[in-house]
């Protein structure tokens, strides 16, 4: 036993160093939406690396609609720093260029935004480190392409490690990507879901589906329905429209929103 409790002493230092500390209630940056900021206790931690998962392919630009949601609230009280947008030039072809008017009515300034393609992955890699490091970034978003081997547990634990260093809360997309052993603090899979028009058949607010994977804190099990109000900048809780309830197998784009506003009206945003 007098043997045991060293080398017990000497794994938690382990784990401790490799998970880094707990974030402070002030680091946290709440969703707006009630119900699941109270299940994470306030929020989710800036300063740290979260992954963010499309559920389909068709999926994507909800991804990409969230990833810039989430990053617009964590750089709050950080209006004047820029947003940088790290994506891999086979995502670019396949998904297209970013569309500033689209941005802009999510309730981004585009003038804020650095987006810089990779030619590939080492390249992303690359500019990714540098990125993380660099305490003027309000937020840091990585667009790898597809499987991105390269980003595997010892480049998440590297990007994580120097978030927390910088302050820099870095989110990570994975479109067509299987999750596997990573540092991230929380693990996301988001899906899209159908809007509710406005007044006169107006394209309604988007809705997104989005449910906690994985998370340094032990919670597990959470998932919730967010609409994105784009006047207050901030997610809420929205309704579950029988329009909207899940569907088996494979969905073409717009499948369960017969109106066409839930991931076409964010991809009409995000991509020219």
């Amino acid at each position: 036993m007098s043997e045991s409790n060293p080398i017990m002493a000497a794994l938690r230092a382990r784990i401790g160093a490799i998970e880094g500390p707990r974030p402070a209630e002030s680091a946290l940056f709440a969703l707006g939406a009630t119900v699941l900021d109270a299940q994470l206790g306030g929020g989710l931690p800036k300063g740290r690396l979260h992954e963010l998962f499309a559920a389909e392919v068709d999926d994507r630009a909800a991804l990409a609609g969230v990833a810039l949601m989430l990053a617009m609230r964590a750089a709050a009280g950080n209006e004047k720093g820029p947003l940088l947008w790290l994506r891999q030039d086979g995502g670019v072809r396949a998904a297209g260029a970013l569309y500033g008017p689209g941005l802009a009515d999510l309730g981004f300034d585009p003038a804020r935004l650095i987006e810089v393609v990779a030619p590939d992955e080492p390249a992303l890699l690359r500019a990714a480190g540098d990125s993380v490091r660099c305490p003027q970034v309000a937020a840091l978003l990585i667009e790898p392409w597809k499987a991105a081997r390269g980003f595997d547990l010892t480049a998440s634990r590297r990007l994580a490690v120097a978030a927390e260093k910088s302050g820099v809360t870095v989110l990570l997309l994975r479109a067509e990507a299987e999750p596997g052993p990573s540092a991230a603090y929380s693990r996301w899979r988001v899906r899209s879901r159908g809007s509710a028009a406005l007044e006169a058949g107006a394209p309604g607010h988007p809705v997104i589906e989005i449910e906690l994977l994985r998370h340094r804190g032990g919670l597990e099990g959470l998932s919730a329905w967010l609409e994105w109000n784009r006047d207050e900048y901030s997610f809420r809780d929205a309704p579950l429209p029988g329009a909207g309830l899940p569907l088996s197998g494979d969905r073409p784009a717009g499948a369960g929103d017969p109106d066409g506003q839930g991931g076409a009206d964010v991809a009409g945003r995000l991509s020219a």
